[in-house]
């Protein structure tokens, strides 16, 4: 009646074990006692909406598929792997049961010692040498490691060099060459290994970044600008390759033990170190443990993002 506050219209409570009313079995369905809107299903309590698919507790639009579980023989190419960083993510994939491409510009000896470091813990590797600045040559690269190994599973862009200098007196070549390795070459291997990547539905890309990517870094207009661009590119790939399942992510090192570092004179390094809050220089096997854990199936639902593991540096 007119004046009147509308009904509130309440269900009967239906407490597990117990068995509903055929009416209110016919508008909600259930399983095991577990109540349920019209059309959904559950399984050990877990509500989805119709059309929608798990595995463990994953979500998917609908008319999409659960990611691939990762296989044993899961292939990552790592870029500038001999030595550092690179070197590391190599070892640690190994230990983490993948199968792992070493890509090299020039050090083959360090390559093939760590090919036999890997073939020691019990994976399947092996040493490319390409420079990946070279788009033909980033191409020949991916192709090689498909035909060897059947697949690739992972990308991990680390290869990027240094030419620091301060921006007046810095030469064009200086700034060209690092834009070349760091930055080009990161999107040669991503532009070849992405194919690759789509046609699986899976697959995992990791963009070696720095923290000067992030604040700039005096001495390093070059390398801060290549970083910078990494960043930006990661994203870019991130929402590109989402739909086809496959992350993308960088990460951003901070002040880490390295050639790299080793060659930064002594001030420079010492005034860089006050300025992180845990007080001392990262390790590159840290940053391996991070870059395993990103490739991983319990990072399915980190795209996009930039990861810094800096000591605080950044914050």
């Amino acid at each position: 009646m007119a004046g009147e506050p509308p009904r509130r219209l309440r269900a009967a409570p239906l407490h597990r074990g117990e068995l509903p009313s055929s009416t209110t079995k016919a508008k909600f369905p259930s399983l095991e006692g577990w109540r349920v809107a019209p059309g959904w299903s559950t399984r050990e309590g877990w509500h989805k909406a119709p059309g929608w698919s798990t595995r463990e507790g994953w979500h998917s639009a609908p008319g999409q598929s659960p990611p691939k579980e990762r296989t044993s023989m899961d292939t990552i190419l790592i870029t500038g792997a001999s030595r550092g960083i690179g070197r590391a993510i190599a070892i640690e994939a190994a230990g983490a049961g993948y199968a792992v491409a070493v890509n090299y510009t020039s050090n083959e000896s360090k390559a093939n010692e760590l090919i036999d470091e890997l073939t020691a813990l019990g994976a399947k590797a092996k040493a490319y040498k390409a420079d990946v600045s070279d788009f033909d040559a980033a191409k020949t690269l991916v192709e090689a490691v498909k035909a060897d190994f059947g697949g690739i599973y992972g990308l991990v862009n680390n290869a990027g060099i240094t030419r620091d200098g301060l921006l007046l007196r810095m030469g064009e070549d200086a700034f060209d060459d690092v834009i070349a390795t760091n930055l080009k070459g990161a999107f040669n291997m991503t532009r070849h290994a992405s194919a690759i990547l789509a046609k699986a539905r899976r697959g995992r890309i990791i963009n070696m970044a720095s923290v000067a990517g992030l604040i700039g870094n005096a001495g390093q207009i070059n390398y801060s600008a290549s970083k910078a661009g990494l960043i930006g590119m990661t994203k870019a790939t991130a929402r590109e390759l989402a739909a086809r399942g496959i992350t993308c992510n960088a990460i951003a090192p901070g002040l880490i033990r390295s050639d790299m570092t080793d060659a930064m004179p002594e001030d420079a390094r010492a005034a860089l170190l006050a300025k992180v809050p845990l007080g001392r220089m990262g390790g590159a096997e840290e940053v391996a443990k991070l870059c395993i854990y990103l490739l991983s199936d319990a990072a399915a639902y980190i795209t996009g993002q930039t990861c810094a593991i800096d000591g605080g540096l950044t914050m």
